[in-house]
């Protein structure tokens, strides 16, 4: 028996001092975690408690503190209800059109609403928080890796949340896809800024997560960067979905060229480049280390399964894809993630219309 199951649970709530509640607020209940957090809390904290207090008490306050940001995001109106503003009357129809409509080159952070912004806030420190967790958890020993794995998940699903976010401005803003799609990822983004919680996220996560863990563990050859047998390997370790994501397409030159993106860690134009001086040099192969030096120039190709290289080098894919969508040029025009969330919003929109065809 480890120890963690010589403590009883102890609801999160008790952690807080009555004083440090305003009993007469009609926020107080404000969620920071999601029931599945609070519980991987409640058996970590008591352990945490009695092998270092100092720790504990940390977490205490940080706990405290989240609770506070999250109490201020629940005083904004809510993006999913009727209100009149300052500015006019705001729906959820109104928000999702303008959405849609809005479609700057530039920043959109002054045309997202305050509760958004505020919200996306809360998201980055308790993701930093659970971090906190499943790196003192990974420290207090092996009896307490199932803890520290759990908590190293969540860290990457409320990581996923922000990526997210991202691919659904990303999506919206494309007029090439049905407008009934659009719409479709405007009230899915308006959900997400309502809670910071997804059922997309849940859903695709766990897959990109598989995707880029699995990439850390291949050794691509940077000669014909053609990334084929990586991602054969790639996708026998994957679902279902995804294997239908690869044989349907893969034939797309962007879906091919933002996949050469994410497992080489770097761009298309680096990929080119490194092509025709291997080529030219007679070198049938070279490995990740030795990328920079080709180049010529230091790029990141070696990245780790930290939730932050993970965010920066997408954010990285990301706006390249922008920028050439921007200036017209040749390339992949969005990420990996914006194509397999676009991928599975298609199949299951055909899965709701064959049911709804089979009951009629």
């Amino acid at each position: 028996m480890s120890d963690i199951d010589n403590f009883e649970q102890v609801d999160l709530n008790s952690f807080f001092e009555p004083a440090e509640i305003d009993k007469n607020s009609e926020f107080d209940n404000a969620e920071v975690f999601t029931k599945r957090q609070r519980d991987l809390m409640n058996q970590f904290m008591p352990v945490l408690l009695e092998k270092d207090k100092s720790h504990y008490e940390i977490f205490i306050n940080r706990i405290a503190d989240l609770k506070n940001i999250a109490n201020s995001v629940a005083r904004f109106p809510s993006l999913l209800e009727r209100h009149e503003l300052a500015g006019g009357t705001r729906t959820r129809t109104i928000l999702i059109e303008s959405l849609i409509k809005h479609k700057d080159d530039g920043d959109r952070i002054l045309r997202l609403p305050s509760k958004a912004i505020l919200g996306k806030s809360l998201l980055v420190a308790k993701t930093h928080t659970l971090s906190d967790f499943s790196k003192v958890a990974k420290h207090m020993g092996p009896e307490y890796d199932n803890l520290y794995k759990a908590f190293e998940t969540e860290t990457n699903l409320s990581m996923f949340s922000l990526l997210v976010e991202d691919v659904y401005l990303n999506l919206i803003s494309d007029d090439t896809q049905p407008i009934e799609f659009r719409r479709e990822w405007a009230l899915s983004l308006l959900l997400l800024w309502e809670h910071w919680n997804d059922q997309a996220i849940e859903n695709v996560a766990p897959v990109l997560q598989s995707v880029w863990s699995a990439r850390r563990k291949l050794a691509p050859a940077f000669g014909t960067m053609m990334g084929t047998s990586e991602l054969l390997l790639i996708s026998m370790q994957m679902d279902d979905e995804w294997i239908s994501f690869i044989k349907q397409k893969m034939g797309d030159s962007g879906v091919t060229q933002a996949m050469e993106e994410f497992l080489f860690g770097i761009s298309t134009e680096q990929i080119q480049s490194l092509r025709t001086i291997l080529k030219t040099k007679g070198i049938p192969a070279i490995g990740r280390d030795e990328v920079s030096k080709f180049l010529g120039e230091h790029v990141k190709a070696d990245a780790g399964l930290d939730y932050r290289d993970f965010y920066s080098m997408y954010t990285v894919r990301r706006d390249n894809a922008r920028a050439r969508a921007r200036m017209k040029l040749e390339g992949p025009r969005k990420t990996l993630e914006d194509y397999f969330i676009q991928f599975v919003t298609a199949e299951n929109k055909e899965k709701q219309n064959n049911d709804a065809f089979a009951k009629a």
